[in-house]
């Protein structure tokens, strides 16, 4: 279920700062539609919990950074398809938001545009299928983040048979201002 942004933050682990954990949980309390029960995002997203952020020094690239969020989720009746194992489309809906975490984090920590922005490209690939009642830890971790281009991967893991059911890698921008009229 998606926590309350004033009331989690403190409950999160990792080492990112209270004030990153708070804007970080603030923006996954909107894009996963806490509060608005009309929406698809609801019907998934409260069932999603948020339980980890870290940000590292980017050992690839001396003095950037990079940014780990880690969700989870039950697979519940709700999500599963016509045989009986979690949904592709719930799935790339999953990858869709937890994947823009790490870049709030991370524009964030940067002191720069620090809402997730409009998706370029979501690129997944399926490797096994998870079950009703698989515990799915989702890990994912920023790779690149420009000044309008941002990009990030995630994998989701089923904690209960111990395999990767999914993977994403996921292009985001901050579009250009609308034009006047």
């Amino acid at each position: 279920m998606s926590q309350p942004a004033s009331l989690a933050a403190l409950e999160v682990a990792g080492n990112a700062s209270q004030e990153t954990k708070q804007a970080c949980l603030e923006q996954f309390n909107f894009i996963t539609g806490a509060g608005s029960p009309a929406g698809f995002a609801w019907s998934i997203g409260r069932r999603l919990h948020l339980s980890q952020i870290d940000v590292e020094p980017n050992v690839e690239e001396q003095g950037k950074k990079e940014a780990k969020v880690v969700c989870g989720i039950t697979v519940e009746p709700v999500l599963q398809n016509a045989i009986g194992t979690l949904h592709g489309g719930c799935t790339a809906f999953l990858i869709d938001d937890c994947s823009a975490l790490p870049l709030i984090v991370l524009g964030h920590e940067q002191q720069k545009n620090s809402t997730p922005g409009v998706s370029q490209n979501l690129s997944i690939y399926y490797h096994a299928p998870a079950f009703v009642g698989s515990e799915l830890r989702i890990v994912s971790t920023s790779l690149a983040y420009g000044s309008r281009i941002m990009s990030s991967r995630s994998e989701i893991w089923d904690r209960t048979k111990q395999r990767l059911i999914a993977s994403g890698v996921h292009t985001m921008m901050h579009p250009s201002p609308s034009r006047p009229g």
